[in-house]
């Protein structure tokens, strides 16, 4: 399994390829893409066949730690 922006980088297919192949909001494929949200299993189907591999192919999970994308913690005026 490897990540969306690796298959896409070895597919050679752009962003705005992606985002008009599959049909989906261009921030939501970047913020995919980008490892900051977890896509649906219908938004996984479409991605995976514009790059013509298996769903199962595709590492879906988080890049980035949840706790930091919440605004969770002493930054935000609640404890963690």
């Amino acid at each position: 399994m490897k990540p969306l922006a690796r298959h896409l980088e070895e597919a050679g297919i752009s962003l705005a390829r992606l985002v008009s192949a599959s049909g989906l909001d261009q921030k939501r494929v970047l913020a995919i893409v980008s490892g900051n949200y977890i896509p649906s299993p219908s938004q996984r189907e479409r991605l995976a066949s514009v790059l013509g591999v298996a769903i199962d192919e595709i590492s879906w999970g988080h890049a980035v730690p949840v706790q930091y994308m919440r605004g969770n913690g002493p930054q935000s005026g609640r404890p963690t």
